[in-house]
């Protein structure tokens, strides 16, 4: 698996801790590490660490913007409704087509909706994809392409 596929799940999943939790508590990060690179699991490399926390605190600084483009496109559905993967999953990747301008949106969809089918329900992967389609044309970016140059490794 690649390092920023492994950095989008365990945001996900970070996300997800917040959501059980309420709101983002002090040691939550090294608690969630912990849990990642427990027994029996490999350790999780600096990099991913970094692309993994950067996302986590862009999308609970973008939080109520993000939010507000899941609404607009589950009309007459509560946010916490959803699924708490399949809202966890489109936040990162909203924030992703919004702030992260170095990868093109298919792939930011594509991760997602890998991600989405692989942590939540059979019909996830279809309903991430359906939402995060409409925002993709929404915001006008070129589909296909980086919006600006992709950033050395």
């Amino acid at each position: 698996m690649g390092k920023r596929r492994e950095g989008r799940e365990a945001a996900v999943q970070y996300l997800y801790q917040i959501d059980l939790n309420g709101e983002v508590q002090p040691g939550n990060a090294d608690s969630f590490w912990a849990l990642r690179s427990g027994p029996g699991k490999a350790p999780v490399q600096a990099k991913t660490r970094v692309f993994t926390e950067a996302l986590v605190q862009g999308v609970t600084a973008h939080l109520e913007e993000i939010d507000g483009w899941i609404k607009k496109y589950t009309a007459n559905y509560e946010i916490s409704r959803l699924a708490a993967v399949d809202r966890n999953s489109l936040r990162v990747a909203i924030y992703e087509m919004l702030h992260s301008l170095d990868v093109a949106p298919v792939v930011i969809i594509n991760e997602a909706i890998e991600i989405a089918k692989k942590f939540g329900t059979d019909k996830s992967g279809g309903f991430v994809n359906g939402i995060l389609d409409s925002v993709k044309k929404e915001i006008g970016r070129p589909a296909r392409q980086p919006a600006s140059p992709t950033k050395s490794s």
